[in-house]
């Protein structure tokens, strides 16, 4: 159960980070002003910091259900 949980947080996390990496190649298109795509940036940066967390979370689950089972 803790490895197929696991698996599920691990995915979890990598489909924030596919989505911050699609925010960041939209937002540099649109063309915006420095400084609002500097503040926009800021944003996604605090969601990708929290997508791998947990990401590694996620893979710190499946092993110790490895461990354990």
């Amino acid at each position: 159960m803790l490895i197929w949980g696991g698996a599920a947080v691990t995915l979890a996390g990598l489909a924030l980070l596919v989505w911050c990496i699609g925010r960041i190649a939209r937002d540099r298109a649109a063309g915006l002003s420095d400084a609002e795509l500097r503040r926009r940036l800021q944003r996604v940066v605090a969601i990708n910091f929290a997508a791998l967390l947990l990401s590694a979370l996620g893979l710190m689950m499946v092993v110790v259900g490895i461990v354990l089972g």
